[in-house]
């Protein structure tokens, strides 16, 4: 409280009376004097006109170090500054509003400047109109507020910034974003927005461990800032997502320039720790105002773009169009519906069985999945096998393949049925985010199987690339236990990937399974027909037994038997059928290549000759 506003009536009118008898002598006797001396706010009087110091209070002159009489030698200017304007401050000294208090420096006679906080009153005297003034030391205060205003900078900084790579969060996004766009529209500028995610990142940091994942994090996000302009902005939204804002486009050209930078810049190794990484990026863009008039509309858009850019096979840049939103939106719908049908039972397992062409009898099934909709019946597995890998859906469908088919192997077992081994299909995901050989092991002997009843079909990337699981065993380790074990290994749809004969060599499998994209246009397509007759070639040399798959004509059967290809499998023989209808197959009989007299009409129809048919129908084509 300012000692002249909380001063009494009387007190006020006695000091005026002594200000009006003698401005340069205070009588030592007068009550008011003494409690005006006795003040603990430094206080002081000076002339409305000249702005000389005509009296001050002891608590003034004991924090200057000035006696009285030297005190009156100065004035306002001689006793108190302003760094960035001292004329100014003296103007404000001149017209003091006691509502509104001054900051200024204070100088005592050491010299030393004490900032100060100066509250001034108008005081009225018969001779001449008196300036006075109550001074209070604010040097810890500001001090302390200058601590605050720091420590309030670093936790808005910690707020708004991602502590792991430095750059900007979400909250700095959402609180910055909108006013990029609002000056995009004002000026009628381009306004691009870069989503990035980076390519099987999660792989590295469950087998690589947080720390390197971190590691990599660190060295991606300074990559991707080094590739962009001073006025873009980096953001990191949280995981492996990253955000480029960039202001000021000129055209479509240039932000493929800038996607471009990124993609390269992200393609090299990363050193961390010693161990060469290797991660690629993903990346959706949308632009303002042509693919959405606010921040949501332009984010979600780009994250639309950067879905789409994963399905186009990772590594590159796509451009949000509407096309892309209609189509995550059945994306979506499918996972949602996917997860309802694993809770409810529209999952099947069906089988097709795998022939000997020389024996015509059967001697494997192949489990194939199957998704029954109670409303638009079965849908294709190429519609949900992809989604269900991205997801991670595809360990839990794949341990309820595994589980389903030892059940019905038990039935048929049970029934008297003789058992064939049977093949089930493992993904890249499942190899790495589950203990196959371990569950494997714990449900077989849970139903009284040997693993030898397994066979396990893996696509060549699957089986070759080094890759390494959750539990740190490398794809290739894996592969090697579940051989240990007893299962058979083949690989899925062989001459699409690696197709390396080294591969071959290190690498032990039981058989090969040609891609049906080869053995589709066999009988038409020169191309295929030497791939197909190289792959049996090569594969009887190093006596591995092939499987053609996707037979449907007699003709592919004809030049397949021609080749020397021992096994095959497709609805030419037959369909995959439920585990129900399987019984007829595994009681010894042999699998009807006839199929009565509408499949010979067929035949015939199809051009065979004559004398290739009795062929065909003995089993003694090409052996």
């Amino acid at each position: 409280m300012n000692y002249f506003t909380a001063m009494p009536a009387t007190m006020f009118r006695g000091l005026t009376t002594l200000v009006r008898a003698s401005v340069a002598r205070w009588s030592a006797d007068s009550d008011i004097a003494s409690a005006f001396q006795q003040s603990p706010k430094c206080t002081l009087l000076a002339d409305a006109f000249s702005l000389r110091i005509v009296g001050a209070n002891e608590a003034l002159r004991r924090a200057l170090g000035y006696s009285e009489k030297e005190l009156r030698n100065l004035s306002l200017g001689d006793l108190f500054e302003r760094e960035d304007d001292n004329a100014a401050l003296i103007q404000q000294l001149r017209k003091p509003d006691p509502k509104v208090p001054l900051r200024a420096r204070q100088r005592p006679k050491t010299g030393k400047l004490i900032e100060v906080e100066i509250t001034g009153y108008r005081v009225r005297a018969t001779r001449r109109p008196l300036l006075a003034f109550i001074t209070n030391d604010v040097t810890l205060r500001n001090r302390f507020e200058a601590r605050q205003l720091e420590k309030q900078g670093h936790l808005d900084h910690l707020a708004h910034h991602d502590q792991l790579t430095g750059l900007p969060n979400r909250l700095f996004l959402a609180a910055h974003l909108p006013n990029a766009v609002e000056v995009a529209r004002r000026n009628g500028q381009l306004l691009a927005i870069l989503f990035l995610d980076l390519d099987r990142f999660k792989h590295i940091n469950d087998s690589r461990g947080h720390e390197t994942g971190d590691r990599l994090l660190q060295a991606v996000a300074q990559r991707i800032r080094d590739t962009t302009r001073e006025d873009d902005m980096v953001v990191r939204m949280g995981g492996d997502e990253f955000i480029v804002v960039l202001k000021n486009v000129a055209n479509l050209e240039q932000v493929d320039l800038a996607a471009t930078r990124i993609i390269e810049a992200l393609s090299g190794p990363f050193d961390i720790e010693g161990k060469s990484l290797v991660t690629t990026a993903s990346i959706g863009v949308s632009l303002f105002p042509r693919d959405g008039a606010d921040m949501g509309e332009l984010l979600r858009h780009s994250d639309t773009a950067m879905y789409h850019a994963k399905d186009r096979g990772r590594n590159n840049c796509q451009i949000f169009s509407p096309m892309m939103d209609r189509r995550l939106k059945q994306r979506m719908l499918i996972e949602t519906q996917l997860r309802e049908a694993m809770q409810t039972g529209q999952l099947g397992v069906h089988y097709q069985p795998i022939v000997d062409l020389a024996s015509q009898k059967i001697v494997a099934l192949e489990s194939l999945l199957r998704w029954k909709h109670p409303t638009y019946g079965f849908v294709a597995p190429k519609r949900f096998i992809g989604i269900a890998e991205e997801t991670g859906l595809i360990v839990p469908i794949g341990e309820f393949v595994l589980q389903r088919v030892l059940e019905d192997a038990a039935r048929w077992r049970s029934s008297g049925c003789a058992l064939v081994p049977i093949a089930i299909n493992v993904s890249a995901i499942q190899l790495q985010r589950s203990n196959l050989p371990e569950l494997i092991t714990r449900s077989t002997q849970a139903h009284g199987f040997s693993p030898t009843l397994l066979q396990v079909e893996l696509t060549e990337s699957t089986i070759f690339e080094r890759r390494e699981g959750r539990n740190g065993e490398l794809s290739q380790d894996a592969v090697t236990h579940l051989r240990e074990l007893g299962v058979h290994i083949a690989i899925d749809d062989f001459g699409t990937g690696y197709s390396s004969l080294s591969y071959l060599k290190r690498w032990r499998v039981d058989s090969l399974k040609i891609d049906r994209s080869f053995v589709r246009d066999l009988v038409t397509d020169p191309s295929d027909l030497a791939i197909v007759g190289a792959i049996t070639a090569m594969a009887r040399h190093l006596n591995i037994p092939v499987t053609a798959e996707g037979i449907e004509g007699w003709q592919q059967l004809a030049k397949l038997r021609e080749l020397g290809c021992q096994l095959a499998q497709g609805h030419l023989f037959s369909k995959p059928v439920p585990a129900s209808e399987c019984v007829r197959y595994l009681r010894g009989g042999h699998i009807d290549l006839i199929g009565g007299d509408r499949r010979i009409d067929t035949l015939e129809q199809s051009g065979v000759h004559p004398a290739l048919l009795d062929e065909l129908l003995q089993g003694t084509t090409g052996r």
